[in-house]
């Protein structure tokens, strides 16, 4: 049976790039399943620097402590103290990016000074690109709390739920639905180019056909033009419109009588048995508009979209059907009980990933530190979002579930998030 979705809103920064989580009961442990050790080679940006100084295990913490974001940087360095509160975890190093430009580079720059032998953090993507090079160079590895796939490199990771994944995660569920056509109407901002990036590769992985993708721009006319051209809905129309103009010209009057009922005919259905969409609110509201008006339906085509929709839900009742992928609410219950007992209110949900980082640099400094062979262990990680894998390109792999929209709004999980990393290609 499905499962409904808890009440509590779990909204992705995808905007300014920050990322999301959800957790696990207790603290985050590594899985015992053996796997290979990545060769030197392939080690990226974190390879020795003969001439630093030795490094200690402490975790330095990057994150606005002072300025407008501050009370979202304190309620995350709650989570990663809740993390790092046992025997034998190391020590935790906080360093404030505060609201000045150029933040992220001196936080970076003074944890790697201190001797921080790993970073968490810093929020944003543009925190991220200023403090990456200071970690590189270093030879540290850094757990980025951002979404921003961009920032992705060997050393660094990118922590965030990321629109990549959940594509990934759509694109496997919808071939398993023997749906092997995949089309997207995206909006032609920063999510829709990631989601469009993400469904190309996920597509080339998966050997399906490449996706027709069509970007739109703000305007309804630019969300009509696009639909129609994507939906093919001149050509699946064109046969009975020819029809119905032939009967109204007939001489014969049965004739002409059939004109209406053939301008009622069904049309073939579009060249695409999915469909990606990108867009929320207003922008949403006109692309459903136009499903109907180019017969685009949910019998034929699987509808998809962004983790962003479970924060409206309740109101998508026009999207019966559709599926989006995310961390499954129930694996956070145990976090949000633990740093509720510990501090008198529930977590924000950002708090989940420094949660994950922090767990997770307390496991390897107990396991002989934070070498890249640890970090990218083929069998991941059991953290706050379920499973995770972090991949020598910078990319973490997860273990999304499906959730489907359900008559009168709301979603349930049709799919639960997989039970290892290997039967899943999100």
């Amino acid at each position: 049976m499905p499962r409904p979705v808890p009440p509590a809103v779990r909204m992705l920064a995808l905007a300014s790039a920050t990322g999301l989580a959800a957790c696990t009961t207790g603290p985050m442990a590594i899985f015992t399943g053996e796997g290979s050790v990545m060769p030197p080679a392939q080690q990226g940006g974190l390879a020795p620097d003969q001439n630093a100084a030795p490094r200690s295990n402490r975790v330095g913490l990057l994150l606005p402590l002072t300025g407008v974001n501050a009370p979202l940087g304190q309620a995350m360095l709650k989570s990663a103290q809740l993390a790092l509160d046992a025997p034998g975890a190391p020590g935790l190093d906080a360093q404030d990016t505060g609201d000045a430009p150029g933040g992220g580079v001196r936080a970076a720059q003074a944890a790697i000074t201190a001797g921080d032998g790993i970073l968490i953090g810093p929020l944003t993507s543009t925190e991220t690109a200023q403090a990456a090079p200071v970690a590189l160079a270093a030879s540290v590895p850094m757990l980025s709390f951002t979404s921003d796939v961009a920032q992705a490199q060997p050393g660094v990771w990118v922590m965030g739920v990321t629109p990549e994944q959940q594509v990934r995660r759509l694109v496997a569920a919808a071939r398993a639905d023997n749906r092997s056509r995949i089309a997207a109407l995206l909006p032609d901002n920063a999510l829709g180019r990631a989601m469009a990036d993400g469904l190309r590769r996920a597509c080339q992985d998966a050997g399906l056909p490449a996706p027709v993708i069509s970007m739109h721009g703000e305007s309804m006319e630019s969300v009509n033009t696009a639909m129609r051209s994507l939906s093919d809905f001149a050509d699946r129309r064109g046969a009975i419109e020819e029809k119905v103009k032939d009967a109204k010209a007939s001489q014969d009057p049965a004739v002409r009588d059939t004109a209406q009922g053939l301008s009622q005919a069904p049309i073939p259905p579009p060249p695409f048995d999915a469909l990606l969409l990108g867009d929320t609110g207003v922008g949403l509201q006109e692309v459903i508009s136009t499903l109907a008006y180019y017969d685009v339906s949910p019998s034929q085509v699987r509808i998809m979209g962004p983790l962003l929709w479970e924060a409206f839900a309740s109101k998508l009742h026009a999207l019966e059907g559709a599926w989006f992928a995310g961390p499954d609410p129930g694996s956070r219950r145990g976090f949000v009980a633990l740093y509720q007992n510990k501090f008198g209110q529930p977590p924000r949900p950002l708090a989940d990933i420094p949660y994950d980082a922090a767990a997770l640099a307390r496991n390897l400094s107990q396991r002989g530190g934070y070498g890249v062979d640890m970090l990218t262990r083929p069998d991941g990680f059991a953290g706050v979002d379920g499973l995770f894998a972090l991949q020598p390109d910078g990319h973490v792999q997860r273990g999304l579930a499906i959730f489907q929209i359900q008559p009168g709004g709301g979603a349930s999980i049709i799919q639960p998030a997989p039970g290892s990393l290997g039967n899943t290609t999100s």
